[in-house]
């Protein structure tokens, strides 16, 4: 297993769901965060180019008020994002370095390939681009984020094994999953010798939030522990893994999380015998994996408010009832309801979780009215 130069705490922070305040992002809320984070001996951020905002944010709350050598900061350059050619994709690094005002990045990763994206990266040559940023101190350590199967994973490694890390998707629910296949992608890592950072440990929240018949397994066991905190340290047990991010929104988050991750050690078989219980439990539902990641809803031509309308799905199959306000209400104010679908397939091929979303969009028109 290669070895990073870095002392990296096992919680990361997770910075695309951060809190807002009438659609801005309440920076005096995540300065805290980012207090309380620093304070506890954590100093992992991540970031993306295409988190909106959330560069900027970072900034503030971070580059401008702490040293630079007091945390790691990792971007992601998303050469499938409306590039037509390598001058527009390499120009996100830029954009990049310029909203942050980092100076550097820590940690570079090539953002969310898969199906329909991997071969943006290979078109404009941006394996070659990162390494020539990194030979030019921009870049201290480089990596990618990859939503697929354990053998595109592996393809894309024996192509560059000169990348040093790799970020998963990892969390009990994705486990044996035949689309997301958490653990074979995991040994696929170890295999190649490459640390993991884990992404969606909590899988959009919804491993915090689980129906009760998981809460049902979960407390009893352990009558103090957040159900979060069954995921993350589950995620954060796993060889191999190197920092476990974790998205949060609030302080009560934050402090839960820390809470869960300082001094972790690793989990008890008893305690990985709860959460394959767990595991048996959420195999009872037909859920949609949607992580509330909204890559598709940024290049829907209606407007649509997709992660709600699959939020909706969910919750009116674990919980026999949903909130229209999930789907065009607070942060999806102004979005088109599901039937306003044209049936494009635009989002289908942005989606990391390959959800048959034009199927779903329909389900939801058909069954909740929407």
């Amino acid at each position: 297993m290669e070895t990073l130069d870095e002392s990296i705490g096992k919680l990361g922070f997770g910075l695309m769901r951060l809190p807002k305040v009438d659609g801005e992002i309440d920076i005096a809320q995540v300065s805290a965060m980012v207090d309380a984070f620093l304070d506890a001996g954590f100093n992992y951020f991540d970031t993306a180019w295409g988190y909106a905002g959330s560069e900027d944010a970072i900034r503030q709350a971070l580059v401008e008020r702490y040293p630079r050598e007091r945390f790691l900061l990792a971007t992601k350059t998303a050469a499938w994002a409306g590039c037509k050619t390598a001058a527009d994709a390499r120009a996100q690094f830029d954009t990049s370095l310029e909203r942050t005002g980092a100076g550097y990045f820590d940690f570079y990763l090539l953002h969310n390939l898969g199906p329909e994206r991997t071969h943006f990266f290979d078109d404009f040559a941006m394996w070659d681009f990162v390494q020539q940023k990194k030979a030019e101190g921009l870049v201290r350590h480089v990596g990618f984020s990859i939503h697929d199967s354990a053998e595109a994973l592996e393809a894309v490694l024996d192509a560059h094994p000169e990348v040093e890390f790799v970020q998963l998707q990892v969390n009990y629910l994705d486990w044996e999953s035949p689309m997301h296949q958490s653990r074979r992608c995991l040994e696929v890592a170890r295999a190649h010798g490459k640390p993991v950072i884990v992404m969606e440990p909590l899988r959009g929240g919804l491993l915090a939030n689980p129906p009760e018949t998981v809460r049902q397994v979960l407390q009893p066991a352990e009558p103090g522990a957040s159900c979060a905190s069954w995921a993350l340290r589950f995620a954060a047990s796993q060889p191999g893994v190197l920092t476990v991010l974790s998205g949060m929104s609030d302080l009560a988050q934050m402090r839960d999380n820390i809470a869960t991750m300082q001094g972790f050690a690793g989990m008890t078989p008893q305690q990985l015998a709860v959460i394959e219980q767990a595991q048996r439990t959420f195999e009872e539902f037909d859920l949609i994996p949607c992580t509330a990641c909204e890559y598709c809803a940024k290049v829907c031509p209606a407007n649509i408010g997709i992660s709600g309308a699959l939020l909706a799905l969910n919750a009116h199959t674990l919980f026999g009832d949903y909130r229209t306000e999930w789907v065009v209400g607070g942060e999806r104010r102004g979005k088109s309801k599901p039937s306003a679908c044209l049936q494009c397939g635009t989002c289908e091929a942005a989606c990391p979780q390959r959800i048959p979303i034009v199927e779903c969009l329909e389900k939801a028109a058909r069954d909740l009215d929407l």
